[in-house]
């Protein structure tokens, strides 16, 4: 075993003797350690409860007859961290959490791992430490959040965010938001609705590396429990059999992620992580092939918030193994595929079937034939930009409009809340990406106050940042070359006419190249926003967002 290194033979009696100055017998020595990542700290809703989903875990793991040793990464909530200089350490955590899982992996010879993520960047963090570290690892969820209930009617986190937009426009008084945010977000997991976290959860069981369920039995269900011992039970079978990540994320089990992310219309940011993981796999996935998979997987699940259901309503329907079954009658799947079960894919759906079929479509009458997530090219995008076309309407899906262009969020903000948005304008949000933020915002605040003002159909929105899981509407994000490395979004000026056209994948704007070359001669890279710390050298080190935004 791994752990050999710090256990066996006379000269190992020092770091024995430290083993046991924590409370370990020889018999819990000599079993197999499975390291423990918990994520969990009580700043982020969707971590309160992994405490109890680490203590299921660790059950699993004794009852197997191994030693559960638990360690701890950082967490960063989206939600919390919006619309201030939290965001741009957000996307960066990533990075700081794959280092520390590595890190404490190596320092201690872990025999495996069992990791507990639950919101937005540390599962994609502990997806790439796995990867990296490729020694038997499971992943166990701590669900997501149930939805609320204002008289009678569904709530979630995105309401209260587009409730800002009605108060703004004078469409929601103050004491309307107050009982909105009172009941939005009912108790502990990620955020209700097909946002990041969720839709990572959901991927992590589509790429093999959870169990079935872990990405929507919801947090307080005692299921999620009983998952969590099986999790622990799991990794001393994976153990055995020596069955390791990257033995699971192959190209095909990538390009299963990517049909489930098209069937479920996932959250943009997944373009990003999936990338980023592929990477640390040493899988090749070009942004071209998420197109490829777009044009083949019929969205099947109009989850919110581009819909009304949510991922309890999913996890009822039958979950991901029934939209990959449902997937797989037209061969969308590769069933051969090893999972963290043990087994391949097909075993693991054989029996699948839709619950509900108002939740999760049939391959014969999906939603539409196309996939949730579209690429979009063009002069203003040669490298590539992100759009979740599931959750624009239809009247936007072709939009020509003048640009009104601002060089950060803050500078955006103000503008919506001075009512300078109109009718025919297209928002561009420069200076937001990897390197300009740094950190690459979500731009959820301005996204969401636009649709809650009643301009949702009306604008369109495109920047170098990203959006929350919970965006809808004409928002195009991930522009890449990004505005600091002199893109050619950093050229736009106000009245630029921008044509949007999602259905056919385009996003220029209406300049010659002599006129894009005489303003690139003219433009003048500006001076980091941050000199110092932490994101200072991540900006210096950052890749595009076409590349994933990973660490060079």
């Amino acid at each position: 075993m791994r752990s050999d290194i710090i256990k066996k033979g006379v000269e190992r009696a020092p770091h024995r003797s430290l083993l046991k100055a924590i409370g370990y017998t020889d018999w819990e020595i000599n079993s197999p350690i499975i390291g423990v990542v918990n994520s969990y700290n009580e700043s982020i809703p969707g971590h309160i409860n992994l405490d109890k989903i680490a203590s299921a875990v660790k059950t699993g793991i004794r009852k197997a007859g191994g030693t559960p040793v638990e360690f701890s990464t950082i967490g960063i909530c989206d939600g919390i961290a919006m619309n201030h200089l939290g965001m741009k350490y957000s996307l960066a955590s990533r990075e700081l959490i794959a280092d520390s899982v590595e890190t404490m992996a190596m320092a201690f010879p872990f025999d495996a791992l069992v990791m507990i993520p639950n919101c937005d960047k540390i599962i994609p963090g502990m997806l790439m430490a796995a990867a990296r570290i490729n020694i038997p690892t499971i992943f166990i969820s701590g669900g997501p959040m149930l939805y609320g209930i204002l008289k009678g009617k569904d709530v979630n986190l995105i309401s209260v965010f587009e409730g800002v937009g009605e108060v703004l426009a004078n469409k929601m008084s103050e004491k309307d938001l107050k009982e909105l945010e009172d009941c939005a977000c009912p108790g502990c997991g990620s955020c209700a609705g097909m946002y990041t976290a969720n839709s990572m959860n959901c991927l992590s069981e589509a790429l093999g590396m959870a169990l079935p369920g872990n990405g929507t039995i919801p947090a307080v269900n005692a299921a999620r429990i009983r998952l969590a011992k099986e999790a622990g039970v799991k990794i001393l079978e994976l153990l055995e059999k020596d069955i390791k990540p990257r033995d699971i994320l192959t190209k095909k089990s990538f390009l299963n992620a990517l049909a489930v992310n098209m069937a479920l219309g996932a959250s943009s940011n997944t373009v990003l992580h999936l990338k980023a993981l592929a990477n640390e796999a040493g899988i090749e996935l070009d942004l071209s092939v998420f197109n490829e998979v777009s044009q083949k997987t019929p969205y099947l699940c109009n989850l919110n918030p581009a819909g009304h259901h949510y991922i309890q309503d999913l996890n009822e329907a039958g979950g991901i193994p029934a939209v990959m079954k449902e997937l797989s009658k037209k061969e969308i799947i590769n069933l051969e595929e090893l999972t963290v079960t043990g087994k391949k894919v097909a075993e693991n759906i054989k029996d699948k079937e839709i619950l509900n079929l108002n939740i999760i479509k049939s391959i014969e009458s999906p939603y539409r034939e196309t996939g949730g997530l579209t690429i979009l090219y063009g002069n203003i995008a040669p490298q590539g930009a992100v759009v979740k076309e599931a959750a624009v309407d239809k009247e936007v899906l072709q939009f020509k409009g003048y640009a009104k262009v601002f060089n950060s969020e803050e500078e955006t903000v103000k503008a919506i809340k001075d009512g300078l948005i109109k009718e025919k304008m297209v928002v561009v949000i420069r200076y937001e990406g990897p390197q300009g933020g740094p950190g690459m915002r979500e731009m959820l605040t301005p996204t969401a106050a636009i649709v809650g003002m009643g301009l949702g159909k009306k604008v369109a929105l495109i920047t170098d940042g990203r959006f929350s899981g919970g965006t809808r509407g004409a928002c195009i994000g991930h522009v890449s070359p990004e505005a600091a490395s002199g893109g050619v979004i950093a050229l736009l000026r106000d009245g630029d006419e921008i044509i949007i056209d999602i259905p056919h994948k385009k996003l220029d704007v209406n300049l010659s190249e002599e006129e894009i070359e005489d303003r690139r001669s003219r433009w003048i890279k500006p001076e980091p926003k941050i000199k110092k710390g932490y994101l200072y050298r991540y900006s210096q080190m950052v890749s595009s967002a076409d590349e994933g935004a990973i660490l060079k």
